[in-house]
């Protein structure tokens, strides 16, 4: 379906229910975000593009963020586009966020933090940093520093008491696994008076039932900051983009099944195709027309049905 096509029925969506999720929607988010309703998302998960990595749209007809000729533009667009869509987000909603940084004249700007200190200004709560290391990361041919293989995923909150389901993405126990570095904490595991507090450390004030509660929980321990996660490829792309496997623990986490996932910047819809797999349902916005079609495309063996907005009027 031709955009025109698409933007022809989107009055005539309106008139249907629930008529902008699962949908991608086309067009600049500052503008796409008004026309949408109010506490939909459960959560938002999203990459926008980087500061002056890659140029998107080949027509010039559109003005890119990640295109600004300088980081404090860079940073204050990234800041209004999460503005705009804040009031998408219901009250006990989450904001995880993916950037990756840049180099100018062989020095490294800090991208990611100086994002997530700004909308820390602008009242989102920053409740923690997470590492996305890439254990398939290009090589680099730079030899006077390390060759970078992480980015950071940022997880905030839109108040204080907002949706997180930890057990959802718990992760393996360590210390009492096989993988154990530490001595003899294996032998405790089903031990009767194993456990530190009921041991020979008996009484230690350091030690109480909720550590080890974590530590013999039945689905695993709880989620750590490091996410070990190999690069994604799309054949349309023809470069590499956001795994699957970095946010399926976001969504996992910030929505119940059958709840609802903004991705603000919707790419080639990954983001859309992990919320189907795991019964969520999305809500995309996208810039560049060839995004769209790619991410349709993408999404064409599912039964969804895809609008776009008019942006002209």
């Amino acid at each position: 379906m031709s955009i025109a096509a698409r933007q022809e029925g989107f009055e005539n969506l309106k008139n249907e229910p629930d008529w902008y999720v699962n949908r991608i929607h086309a067009g600049d988010v500052r503008s796409v975000a008004s026309k949408l309703p109010a506490g939909f998302a459960n959560c938002i998960v999203t990459s926008p593009p980087y500061f002056g990595h890659r140029k998107y749209d080949d027509s010039n007809s559109i003005a890119e963020v990640g295109r600004e000729k300088t980081l404090d533009e860079y940073v204050s667009n990234i800041r209004d586009c999460f503005s705009s869509v804040r009031n998408s987000l219901r009250e006990d909603g989450t904001l995880w966020l993916n950037l990756g940084d840049t180099y100018r004249d062989g020095q490294l700007l800090g991208v990611p933090w100086r994002v997530a200190f700004a909308l820390q200004s602008d009242g989102w709560i920053l409740r923690s940093d997470i590492i996305w290391h890439k254990p398939n990361a290009m090589p680099s041919s730079v030899k006077t520093r390390p060759t970078v293989d992480h980015e950071y995923m940022f997880m905030f909150s839109r108040s204080s008491n907002y949706y997180y389901d930890t057990d959802s993405i718990r992760e393996p126990h360590v210390t009492f696994g096989a993988s154990s570095k530490m001595k003899g904490g294996r032998k405790h595991l089903g031990v009767e008076n194993g456990t530190p507090e009921m041991g020979k450390n008996a009484g230690n004030s350091n030690l109480h039932n909720g550590r080890w509660d974590q530590a013999f929980h039945p689905k695993g321990r709880n989620r750590r900051t490091v996410w070990s996660v190999p690069l994604g490829k799309s054949r349309d792309a023809h470069f590499a983009v956001f795994p699957e496997r970095l946010i399926e623990p976001c969504i996992l986490a910030g929505s119940p099944e059958g709840g609802v996932v903004l991705d603000p910047f919707m790419g080639s819809g990954t983001t859309a195709a992990v919320c189907k797999r795991l019964d969520r349902n999305f809500v995309g916005i996208e810039l560049v027309d060839r995004y769209v079609e790619i991410a349709e495309q993408r999404l064409a063996s599912t039964d969804f049905m895809l609008g776009l907005p008019d942006e002209s009027n």
